[in-house]
């Protein structure tokens, strides 16, 4: 991205914010942001960066609103033939230098409206990527490898559904505000993990979620720079896209941790991942996303794999399930038991996933069971369960890696 680019994508959750603040239109606001932002896009590189890009594209974006809420109102007195009069001043643009004088950043009580608890899962990903990120409707379809037009009504309905609920363009009230919190962050790390391991599709990452996840996770911890969980979440973004670069071969397959060349890994962004988790830790209240960054720094601080500190990771994972009730956790914590006390330990660990829906039929417990299994050297076992995980799994580098590990069983 050029500097133009990159400032406009800054910009956008915070002059979003500020229109919705003041008009109450989500959908004629960010209609009337985008349509500023092409216009700065266009005009900057050619004229120069105005004294105040922010105030600038506040005001070019609320004449638009007003135009259309003006539209809206003609429209409505031609249907209904009522000559009900709008005063030329009842929606005014900010005065020069209004929105100048303030410095008030909208994005985390954006954040909190597009992760409203009324909006399913997939709306709260959505709305976040487009009104937030910055992502076109287009870039988030094919991020999640749906038509378009599907996902432009995803988008179009959460909109009105935060509408018809009347939720009011202000932070969650402090009772609700820690509750309402880990929703936007847990919204933030499933758009990190698809762009990390994608779920789907013939590409393992997608570095335009990854990277947007960790910017927007930067912007949260800009505004509540106290929170442990908020810097466990960026340091455990970034002590893992440290990896990307050798997760995968020149043909795209998919190489595991064990195998990785760590020479490729990115010590920057593992210093800065280290250092926020250790100073969360030692500051904070333990959280689930500090312990998890904790165990992504034991290993992006082994020199090798053989030196990876398994003891330490099992404990970090046994403290780690006494506050999540999460099945990926538990299917965690089996593998560190099995590079502690052996593979057979592992897969008895294993063995109370068996009977929950959540994993029951999951490629990632077959694939975990079949690791185990070739670590205990029943070969016959671990072929099935590797050939079991590849039907399971929809993403391709996975398929063809737990293929690939299978056809070496054989």
């Amino acid at each position: 991205m050029n500097e133009v680019e990159d400032l406009l994508r800054e910009l956008a959750p915070q002059v979003l914010g500020a229109l919705v603040r003041r008009y109450e239109q989500f959908d004629a606001c960010e209609d009337a942001v985008q349509e500023a932002m092409l216009d700065a896009a266009v005009q900057w590189p050619k004229q120069g960066l105005p004294e105040s890009p922010r105030a600038w594209l506040i005001t070019v974006a609320s004449r638009r609103v007003i135009d259309h809420i003006r539209s809206e109102h003609a429209r409505r007195r031609r249907e209904e033939s009522v000559a009900v009069s709008v005063p030329a001043d009842e929606f005014t643009a900010p005065a020069p230098g209004e929105e100048r004088a303030s410095d008030e950043d909208d994005t985390l009580t954006l954040l909190f409206l597009c992760c409203h608890p009324s909006l399913s899962q997939p709306s709260q990903l959505a709305l976040t990527l487009r009104a937030v990120g910055g992502l076109t409707t287009a870039q988030i379809a094919s991020a999640f490898l749906v038509p378009e037009a599907t996902m432009g009504q995803r988008i179009s309905r959460a909109k009105q559904r935060i509408k018809a609920t009347g939720a009011p363009f202000v932070l969650p009230p402090e009772g609700e505000r820690a509750d309402r919190l880990r929703v936007v962050l847990h919204v933030l790390y499933l758009i990190f993990n698809e762009g990390y391991t994608a779920t789907s599709g013939p590409e393992l990452h997608r570095a335009e979620l990854t990277g947007e996840a960790i910017r927007l996770t930067r912007a949260v911890r800009r505004l509540l720079p106290g929170d442990g969980e908020v810097a466990g979440l960026l340091a455990l973004m970034l002590l893992t896209e440290a990896r990307r670069p050798a997760r995968t071969g020149p043909d795209g397959r998919l190489i595991p941790l064990a195998e990785q060349d760590r020479g490729l890994w990115d010590r920057r962004l593992i210093e800065e991942g280290v250092e926020l988790v250790s100073d969360a830790l030692r500051d904070t209240d333990i959280g689930p996303y500090q312990l998890q960054a904790a165990i992504a720094a034991v290993h992006d601080e082994a020199p090798t794999a053989g030196e990876t500190d398994w003891p330490q990771i099992l404990a970090l994972y046994g403290v780690l399930s006494g506050l999540e009730d999460n099945p990926v956790v538990t299917l965690n914590h089996a593998v560190a038991v099995g590079m502690v006390h052996g593979p057979r330990a592992g897969l008895q660990a294993l063995d109370r996933l068996a009977a929950d829906e959540r994993m029951s039929g999951h490629h990632r417990l077959a694939s975990v069971r079949a690791h185990l299994l070739e670590m205990a050297g029943d070969a016959a076992a671990a072929v099935a369960a590797y050939r079991a995980a590849a039907r399971l799994t929809t993403s391709i580098p996975e398929q063809q890696y737990l293929e690939d590990r299978a056809a070496r069983l054989s």
